[in-house]
């Protein structure tokens, strides 16, 4: 570990602040898919002569996506084009810059697994949505009707107030959750808002006074930033909305979760970081900044997402493959080794499999930076597979709470 990495890690403040950045993603995730390689990992082998034909698919299906290869971002705007609806050219003649960041920041933190069972109907087009796609258009609906704004006078708009008035029921109300149509996670979406609206109203410096997530927007400051520094500054702002369970003394530490492989100096050893939410959250902002005028750079310093598709996808064309074979039956959550290892090794697999896509679709890394291969990409893919093998099901059984995948 670097010696940049290791100042102050002996305090909960600095090991927490080490383990917010994608180089320490990148470090730890490199070290178990290292181990992996090596035939030492309990849950999983690694197959590299299988990443030729995943690069293959995944070309595959970005041509197929779009076979100009003007591929967008992976982004959370993408979901509110879903059904082929622009969504976005009516709000954009609405809103401001400050209420399309409050409107992404709270469509990423509604957007973990919805479960198979759950769909969301859109009025106006009587579209049936599911999945991502569903959750996202829900949001955007919630939005528009002010399900988050504490004044009924400026609906377009996230406050603290807003958000510290919301329910169980009218979330669910909102996303037509009920007996026959159940949503997973309901209780942790509205809570982890209310967290939100205890961070914001808590920073005005960074958020104003009535406490908008928007504030993200001034907080980066200037015309460009670099998309390490827009993480960082989602990091820092929102640390404490995170669940409680992965803390260091009194620090919340968000996506990380113990493996017993990993070392590290002083508190961070064991520690794994992922931060997927805040990452996806990046990768969703991009698209706002840009259209308010800031360019954020360096792209590729984000890391893949590991979450269930782009893992899925290593595991269904068996570049991963399980040691035992009934741990794709078993429940498992988000902090057992077997998931933090399986998305560890997506991390570091991504980085690996971009370059193979890129040199089938005859791109370089800055035509298609990782923003635009997850998008074409490795997540479609994903979905894809896991739709012909399982309806749509992951090839892990994960029980969520709605926070994580």
């Amino acid at each position: 570990m670097a010696a940049a990495i290791e100042v102050g890690v002996d305090s909960p403040a600095g090991a927490a602040a080490a383990l917010r950045s994608t180089r320490a993603i990148r470090e730890r995730a490199g070290l178990l898919t290292d181990r992996a390689r090596a035939g030492d990992s309990r849950w999983f082998t690694v197959h590299d002569d299988a990443l030729d034909a995943a690069a293959e698919l995944v070309a595959d299906i970005t041509r197929r996506n779009y076979p100009d290869l003007q591929v967008p971002f992976h982004s959370r705007w993408r979901h509110f084009e879903a059904g082929g609806v622009d969504r976005r050219a009516g709000l954009l003649s609405r809103a401001d810059a400050t209420a399309l960041v409050d409107l992404t920041v709270v469509s990423v933190l509604l957007d973990a697994g919805a479960g198979p069972s759950w769909s969301y109907v859109e009025p106006g087009t009587a579209l049936r949505l599911t999945r991502s796609e569903g959750l996202g258009v829900a949001s955007f609906h919630a939005f528009t009707a002010g399900l988050f704004s504490s004044d009924p006078h400026d609906p377009l708009r996230v406050d603290a107030a807003g958000l510290a008035a919301l329910t169980e029921q009218r979330l669910a109300q909102a996303f037509q959750v009920d007996g026959t149509n159940p949503l997973v996670g309901l209780d942790g979406r509205v809570a982890i808002l209310h967290r939100l609206s205890a961070v914001t109203a808590a920073d005005p410096e960074t958020f104003g006074a009535v406490g908008r997530p928007g504030g993200l927007l001034d907080a980066v400051g200037g015309r460009s930033a670099r998309a390490s520094d827009l993480l960082s500054t989602v990091l820092n702002s929102l640390a404490p909305i995170w669940p409680g369970g992965s803390m260091i003394g009194d620090q919340p530490l968000g996506d990380c979760w113990r493996h017993s492989a990993l070392e590290g100096p002083g508190l961070t050893a064991g520690w794994m970081p992922f931060h997927k939410l805040s990452q996806w959250l990046t990768y969703s902002l991009l698209e706002p900044f840009d259209w308010s005028g800031v360019a954020v750079t360096d792209l590729d310093e984000l890391t893949g997402l590991p979450e269930y598709r782009n893992g899925g996808l290593l595991l269904d064309t068996g570049v991963l493959r399980l040691r035992d074979s009934a741990d794709s039956v078993r429940s498992v959550s988000v902090a057992d080794e077997l998931v933090v290892e399986w998305r560890a090794l997506t991390v570091m697999l991504l980085d690996e499999l971009a370059p193979l896509v890129r040199r089938r679709l005859g791109v370089d890394a800055e035509q298609m930076p990782l923003a635009r291969v997850l998008e074409g990409g490795t997540w479609a893919a994903g979905r894809a597979l896991a739709q012909q093998l399982r309806g749509g099901l992951p090839p892990l059984s994960i029980v969520s709470d709605g926070t994580v995948f």
